[in-house]
């Protein structure tokens, strides 16, 4: 998993969602799989199967979570919002439409209703290190060459 930049609200969130699918989480699911286990049958034992797939899904997201926190940059948004950085909020034209989003990951958002481009996306690898003004392209994954202007750029303020 490539770096990635958190807020230190967003980091202290994940690790806290991480502490409690490691402890709570699996120990909750142990017990629904141990409760289904007892009810007979498990090739028809809808209970079981469900809490199998829970479990297969805590520990998926726990995985995730490890290696997000263990690759994480963690600091105050940047001070430096001249050029489009991780954890920059972009407006920008493109392909002629005008939008508004956070460079970065979807957890350093949180609640917002911001839309989310990663750095490491074809628009974000387009346009890291672009001042307000520049305009680039970038090749979608459908193969289109898509126009791209800064508008503004400024921190993100979580």
């Amino acid at each position: 998993m490539a770096s990635m930049w958190l807020t230190q609200e967003a980091f202290d969130r994940l690790a806290l969602e991480l502490e409690t699918l490691s402890s709570t989480g699996r120990a909750e699911i142990v017990k629904r799989i141990e409760a289904a286990r007892s009810e007979g049958d498990l090739k028809e034992n809808g209970g079981y199967h469900a809490a199998k797939d829970e479990q297969g899904k805590i520990e998926a997201r726990i995985r995730e979570l490890t290696a997000m926190l263990e690759n994480s940059h963690v600091g105050a948004e940047p001070v430096d919002a001249s050029r489009v950085a991780p954890g920059t909020v972009v407006t920008a034209h493109i392909h002629g439409d005008e939008e508004r989003f956070l460079l970065g990951s979807r957890e350093i958002a949180g609640d917002t209703d911001l839309d989310v481009y990663s750095e490491h996306s074809p628009l974000g690898e387009a346009i890291l290190g672009l001042e307000a003004g520049d305009a680039t392209t970038f090749t979608a994954p459908t193969g289109a060459i898509i126009a791209v202007e800064i508008l503004s750029i400024e921190p993100f303020v979580g």
